[in-house]
């Protein structure tokens, strides 16, 4: 069989509409190679080897199983992260909460910046990596999380980050950062979807926070004041349908300049204030 054969055959297998993208991914890993390669070589035989440990994967996503726990990575601002069930999955849309966070740090600039919840360490290793003379703290209340962001930290050589144990801002300690973000859990416990896709694989305290999801953006925004300078920005990732409810709480909070900013889809998805 050939190697575009085969990837037309994996992709009939499994379901929605990302079934071709899933399929190209497990046979890339599978050969090891780039997307690019896979383009000039369709018509070379895939060989016995590789085609049942591309069996083995297609049939385990068929039941469910995320493409990045297969595969163990995730790509994530042209960065190659390492992916566990301990971790979130990094997400596309998650860059636009970086990208906001770097319109607020000069690429000059010396200053303080904490990733909040950091999992993989994807936001806090994005910042780090773009503004090397900042100081960039990773927190998370996971020790086996912080131990994935740290490998990653250290496959991609990038070392002006340190990660910190423990809820929120009380990993901080007496820190002062100029931007603050945080892609923090916002699903409603009892919301449907956490049993659906790839979220029943993933840690359910990086998903889900209170009734109405938005427990744990309330404890940061609670906190944060006392971990911003003045004029320090709070960045937050929040669902599609929660601007308001998070512009309120910012604004109870007494935060100024508070806004909404959209994604791709053109949905709410990061909101943020600057401490008077």
């Amino acid at each position: 069989m050939s190697i575009r054969a085969a990837l037309r055959d994996a992709a009939a297998r499994l379901p929605g509409e990302g079934a071709r993208l899933d399929a190209e991914v497990l046979l890339l890993h599978v050969l090891g190679r780039s997307r690019a390669w896979l383009f000039a070589h369709g018509d070379d035989a895939l060989d016995p080897a590789h085609a049942l440990a591309l069996d083995a994967l297609v049939s385990r996503r068929a039941l469910g199983v995320p493409v990045a726990h297969l595969t163990g990575t995730r790509e994530f601002w042209s960065m190659t992260l390492k992916v566990t069930p301990d971790t979130l999955i990094p997400r596309p849309e998650t860059e636009l909460l970086v990208e906001l966070a770097l319109a607020r740090i000069a690429p000059d600039a010396s200053c303080a910046v904490a990733d909040l919840g950091t999992g993989t360490g994807a936001v806090a290793l994005a910042l780090a990596r773009e503004r090397p003379r900042a100081r960039v703290v990773a927190t998370d209340i996971s020790a086996a999380a912080l131990s994935v962001a740290r490998e990653n930290a250290k496959e991609l050589k990038i070392s002006n980050v340190d990660f910190a144990l423990g809820d929120w801002c009380g990993a901080l300690g007496d820190l002062r950062c100029d931007v603050i973000a945080s892609n923090p859990p916002y699903i409603e416990r009892t919301d449907a979807h956490l049993e659906q896709g790839d979220l029943r694989y993933e840690p359910i305290a990086a998903l889900a926070s209170g009734d109405d999801g938005l427990d744990a953006i309330r404890a940061i925004a609670t906190q944060s004041p006392e971990h911003l300078r003045p004029g320090g920005w709070l960045l937050l990732e929040h669902g599609w349908m929660q601007g308001e409810a998070v512009r309120k709480i910012l604004i109870e909070r007494a935060f100024v300049d508070v806004q909404t900013w959209r994604d791709l889809e053109d949905r709410d998805r990061v909101t943020g204030g600057r401490r008077t």
